[in-house]
């Protein structure tokens, strides 16, 4: 009843708003142009007043639209989440309206979602790099970056004159995208890391 409750309340604001599959919170797919003033009217009139999270979905490299930022948020009256889901129309350089004005705490998140998907939040007060150095030209959550990653340049010649190496790709084995698995798991990505190198396997040229 609260996500018809809330459709309703939120097409009056944007008519092209839909539901969003979902099993757990309401979720809704908004058109980016609409997305300031549907997560405006969460906060000041649904009592939505935390923004818990930023991020985005690569869609894979055939979708068009490919990605599409995703926010939640939070009611700290009535304990619920809300989930609103925008796609980018832009495949190649994609762009999505920042939510600073609203909420603060969107700077950082969607900074990292620029630094991990490589989407550009129009009005962000200081849209840069948060976790990779500004010179990294890769996305790291990107579909098409290997789970080992890239072997790079460090982003300063200084350390990299003094220490003579790169920035080395992590192995898929035991490396920092692989949680070690227990007796009590099953199965799990990545499917190839008995393909990856480490220190007893070296990497293939």
């Amino acid at each position: 009843m609260i996500a018809q409750d809330l459709k309703s309340a939120l097409q009056e604001v944007c008519p092209e708003l839909q539901e969003r599959d979902s099993l757990d919170w309401p979720a809704f797919n908004c058109p980016t142009a609409s997305l300031v003033e549907v997560v405006k009217t969460l906060r000041d009139n649904h009592d939505f007043d935390g923004l818990m999270d930023a991020t985005a979905i690569d869609n894979g490299m055939e979708a068009s639209p490919r990605f599409t930022v995703v926010y939640h948020l939070y009611s700290l009256k009535n304990h619920v989440y809300v989930r609103i889901a925008a796609e980018c129309q832009d495949d190649v350089n994609p762009v999505a309206p920042s939510l600073c004005a609203l909420f603060k705490s969107a700077n950082w998140m969607e900074r990292e979602t620029f630094d991990m998907f490589g989407i550009h939040f129009e009005g962000h007060p200081d849209m840069r790099r948060i976790l990779m150095w500004e010179e990294y030209p890769y996305y790291p959550l990107r579909k098409e970056f290997p789970l080992a990653g890239f072997e790079e340049e460090l982003w300063d010649p200084e350390i990299a004159a003094e220490t003579g190496t790169k920035v080395k790709p992590a192995p898929m084995a035991g490396g920092p995208f692989v949680a070690r698995q227990s007796a009590f798991e099953g199965e799990r990505e990545p499917k190839a890391k008995d393909e990856s190198w480490n220190e007893a396997n070296e990497k293939p040229e």
